[in-house]
């Protein structure tokens, strides 16, 4: 029987053409929420609109900084759930453009908070965090009780927008969760720079994938179908007051060598004959980031409902697909 919770309910979604976005806005469409999507930026291949979902939405175009913009947005659309995904997200490009990493993230942060404390039908906020937001720390797994010392633009700015949340919500008791997510992958990403998409492309294409670290770092990485499910766990919780405020882990607890993954990756698309090649450029990245997702299976009663095999394997499956259909596969 399909979950009543969101029928008919108002959702905005910033960021509703990224990865996370797009898997996250059909999900609420599915489960007949009326959602809102806020688009900067056209972006003709994501999930958003290779799925359908944009046209089952209302699209309000714009920035996620322009205040009057998500005032009335907020209040004209009786919005009672707000997803704020929209970032800047990618790590080298926040190192080159910091300003429009503190400018998106930071900026944005500010204004989906402050239109939302002044819409009084909005009953809870969610603010996409990072795990990177905490930045090195001597001891591992993140836990949500570490501190948030990130060192470069993008972690900085993560770590700004939840201090951010946390300060509307002591100060105006606004009803915010705070998600940090391990490195998500899935079909739609569309970052080619990033480790899944651009493994499993050069593996479906034949070539040996470039790894342009040493192959050590670790990373926990995050099938964004999990990641919706953890979302909508979260927002469905927040009539609990006592989750207001709080931050969450999500992840599968379960990290891997960039190295590792790249070939679990070539050994799924079938061509485990293709051996990375390893660049080892100095890059300013953290040797080792993962969570520890207990908090949110023991308070939320959440778990990840596919392992990383299955997650890859449709992963795989969306980029054959897709690339058939750009003539680069036949």
């Amino acid at each position: 029987m399909k979950n009543k919770f969101w029928r008919g309910r108002n959702v905005l979604v910033t960021g509703c053409t990224g990865l996370l976005g797009s898997w996250l806005t059909a999900a609420l469409v599915e489960r007949d929420a009326q959602v809102v999507g806020l688009i900067r930026d056209w972006v003709p291949h994501s999930q958003l609109v290779r799925s359908g979902a944009v046209n089952l939405i209302r699209v309000v175009r714009g920035a996620v900084e322009d205040y009057a913009l998500l005032h009335r947005v907020l209040n004209e659309y009786e919005v009672d759930t707000v997803f704020h995904l929209a970032a800047l997200t990618i790590v080298p490009i926040a190192n080159r453009a910091p300003t429009a990493a503190f400018e998106t993230n930071i900026k944005g942060s500010w204004t989906v908070f402050e239109a939302a404390r002044h819409s009084p039908l909005t009953t809870r906020v969610l603010l996409a965090s990072s795990d990177k937001a905490y930045g090195s720390q001597e001891q591992l797994p993140y836990t949500e009780e570490m501190p948030l010392q990130g060192s470069h633009p993008y972690d900085v700015s993560k770590a700004c927008a939840e201090m951010l949340a946390l300060t509307y919500h002591h100060t105006y008791n606004l009803p915010v969760g705070v998600t940090r997510c391990a490195n998500i992958f899935g079909g739609g990403d569309l970052n080619f720079n990033r480790l899944a998409p651009e493994v499993i492309r050069a593996a479906l294409l034949g070539e040996r994938p470039v790894i342009r670290s040493d192959g050590t770092l670790r990373r926990d990485y995050f099938f964004v179908r999990d990641a919706v499910h953890a979302y909508l766990t979260l927002a469905e919780q927040m009539d609990d007051p006592t989750l207001h405020g709080q931050a969450f882990n999500f992840g599968i607890d379960d990290p891997k060598s960039v190295l590792e993954m790249a070939r679990l990756i070539i050994s799924l698309a079938g061509r485990p004959d293709l051996e990375p090649i390893i660049e080892n450029r100095e890059l300013q990245e953290i040797q080792d980031q993962y969570l520890c997702s207990n908090k949110a299976r023991q308070v939320l009663g959440w778990r990840p409902q596919y392992t990383l095999e299955e997650g890859l394997r449709q992963t795989i499956a969306w980029y054959k697909e897709f690339l058939t259909e750009q003539g680069w596969l036949e």
